[in-house]
C-alpha cells in the first residue's frame, strides 16, 4: 500500500510518521489484502490537532475518517479507528459489490464544481448571487442500489451522494438529514 503522510502547519516527526506507517496498514489489511493507496493529513485545529485519513481500497471505493484530539497521535488513532469500524461494518457488502463491477458498463459523467465567494468580499451571512468557480472536475455517477449508495456515502464520509438507481435507472440522491437520519430523493418522471 502506498502511504502519503502530510502535515499542514505542523511538523510530522519521525516517531509519529513511524506510528502512522505501522498502524494504518495493520488496520486496513485486516479487512483488505491489497489496498491501493492511502493518505493521512495532520493539521492544527484550534488548540488541538486534526487527523484526516483516506484509504482507497478498490475501484471507486474510498474510506475516509477524521478526528480531532489534543495531540496528533491521539487524533490519528481515533480517525484510524473510524476507518477500521467502517471497513468492518461493510466488508462483506464491499466484497460482493466488487465482484459485480463490470468495466464494460458505460458510466455517466457529471461536472463537479466547487463554488466560493471572491476573497476580497467581506463574509456575508446571506446567499451570494454570483459565487466564483474555484475548482472544476469530472465525477462518475455510479449505478447503485439505494443500500449500496448509503454504504458508499457512509464510507467516504460525504454529506450526500448522487447515483443512478439500478432498479429503474433514474437519478437518485441520498443525504444525511439534520436529525441524523438519511434522506432519499427519488424523483418521479414528468408526465
Amino acid at each position: 500500500m502506498q502511504l502519503l503522510v502530510n502535515g499542514k502547519q505542523i511538523d510530522i516527526g519521525a516517531s509519529l510518521r513511524d506510528h502512522i506507517e505501522y498502524e494504518l496498514p495493520l488496520t486496513v489489511e485486516k479487512y483488505f489484502e491489497n489496498p491501493t493507496d492511502s493518505q493521512v493529513t495532520i493539521s492544527k485545529d484550534g488548540s488541538g490537532c486534526r487527523s484526516d485519513v483516506s484509504v482507497h481500497v478498490g475501484k471507486g471505493i474510498v474510506i475516509q475518517g477524521h478526528a480531532t484530539a489534543g495531540d496528533a497521535r491521539a487524533a490519528f488513532d481515533i480517525a484510524t479507528a473510524h476507518v477500521g469500524k467502517r471497513l468492518r461494518r461493510y466488508k462483506r457488502r464491499l466484497r460482493d459489490h466488487h465482484k459485480k463491477y463490470d468495466p464494460k458498463v458505460e458510466r455517466a459523467v457529471a461536472r463537479n464544481l466547487v463554488l466560493a465567494v471572491e476573497p476580497d468580499q467581506p463574509e456575508v451571512t446571506e446567499p451570494v448571487d454570483a459565487p466564483v468557480v474555484i475548482a472544476e472536475m469530472e465525477t462518475t455517477i455510479e449505478e447503485l442500489t439505494v443500500g449500496e449508495a448509503v454504504m458508499r456515502m457512509d464510507l467516504a464520509n460525504m454529506p450526500a451522494l448522487l447515483f443512478h438507481n439500478s432498479v429503474h435507472g433514474g437519478l437518485n440522491l441520498v443525504y444525511y438529514r439534520k436529525d441524523g437520519n438519511i434522506g432519499w430523493i427519488d424523483p418521479k418522471p414528468a408526465l
